[in-house]
């Protein structure tokens, strides 16, 4: 059997190749760099006092993450800007870059915290006191200098729930794992606002078309032409046809799963980060997520967007396969190792990629 790469839900994975038929992820690309990335800390892990002692000992607050931009009064960009952000553990200070980003990671939760901009012939900004939840990630992007003159250094207007949504969706597309792999569809902020249907279908083809999706196409084209498989013949036309299957079953999945289906029924495609809890409970969370999801109401509920674009893709992809390759059994066989990668994909989110994840922020000194 060969490793195979493809792409789902904005996330690269290997899945294996038996002779006739792709199968559907089992283990992901990231897998690989997180498993390099944490495995001298992991055997650090393996001795433990006791069996006991592991349950009983209390997990650390996850950090939070508080970030935004910096413009003048007329919504244009101010970088070199310099922020403060004093707070529980004194003061710590960044840069803002040149679109007037910055960001403090890591921080402790709770507060208060104030931020304070400065930047040369400003008149300086103050934030009201923030409070930080374990595991948010703040987004202020309600900073407004005024560059010279008046007494007034800030206007701070209320966001329509399409601002913020707009605004969290604008994050999540400089959201990749060490700077490449794109990490699209997961959340780090829990009061994220829902989706409306155009934002859905915006990430889903940000995802599709995104460039590292169609590498992942081209190679896993090129690791089939190698196999022969599935049976197109060989040459141009027959590694054509294979890298076209895998590209068209990849679009109709993330389309269907990531934007027709969560419009449609009313549900969120993301993986929200939870960070909070014991490891047990933080694994069932993950476990879960392939199975449910939450709605655009803020309730739980079955995952049918993601299971239908599964299938979809699947069954789409089984009408333009060679006759030899086709049949119910593939689509079903194909859905449950898809519905294992989920799960493999969704542990991951929630106990290594955060940490492996870029997020193309100025970082504070």
């Amino acid at each position: 059997m060969l490793p195979v790469l493809r792409s789902q839900r904005g996330t690269l994975f290997f899945s294996f190749e038996p002779c006739r038929r792709a199968r559907r992820g089992l283990l992901l690309l990231p897998v690989v760099m997180a498993w390099l990335f944490c495995a001298g800390r992991a055997q650090g892990q393996i001795r433990q006092p006791s069996h006991k002692a592991a349950q009983t000992l209390p997990s650390a607050p996850l950090g939070a993450s508080l970030s935004g931009t910096v413009m003048d009064t007329e919504s244009d960009v101010i970088p070199g800007a310099t922020v403060t952000l004093t707070g529980p553990e004194g003061k710590k200070t960044a840069t803002s870059n040149e679109e007037g980003g910055f960001a403090f990671n890591d921080l402790k939760p709770g507060g208060p915290y104030h931020l304070r901009v400065e930047c040369q012939d400003c008149i300086p900004w103050t934030s009201e006191a923030i409070t930080l939840q374990p595991g948010q990630f703040m987004l202020r992007n309600d900073i407004r200098i005024r560059l010279s003159g008046g007494t007034v250094s800030v206007v701070v207007t209320p966001k329509t729930q399409l601002q913020l949504a707009t605004e969290q969706v604008h994050e999540q597309e400089h959201q990749r794992v060490l700077g490449v792999i794109p990490n699209f569809y997961v959340s780090y902020d829990p009061q994220a606002a829902p989706l409306t249907a155009g934002l859905k279908y915006k990430l889903a083809l940000r995802t599709a078309m995104d460039p590292v999706t169609v590498a992942g196409a081209l190679f896993i084209g090129g690791i089939d032409q190698a196999a022969g498989t599935p049976s197109y013949g060989g040459g141009v036309e027959g590694d054509a046809k294979r890298v076209g299957s895998e590209y068209a079953s990849g679009f109709v999945d993330v389309m269907a799963g990531g934007a027709v289906l969560p419009a449609l029924l009313h549900q969120d495609p993301r993986y929200f980060y939870k960070g909070t809890g014991t490891r047990g409970q933080r694994l069932r969370y993950a476990i879960s997520r392939a199975f449910l999801c939450r709605g655009d109401n803020g309730k739980t509920q079955i995952n049918f967007s993601s299971m239908g674009g599964d299938l979809a893709a699947g069954g789409v992809q089984d009408l333009y396969y060679p006759s030899d390759d086709r049949g119910a059994a593939p689509v079903f066989e194909g859905f449950a190792v898809s519905t294992a990668g989920h799960i493999t994909v969704d542990i991951l989110q929630e106990f290594f990629l955060n940490k492996l994840t870029k997020r193309g922020h100025a970082k504070a000194k």
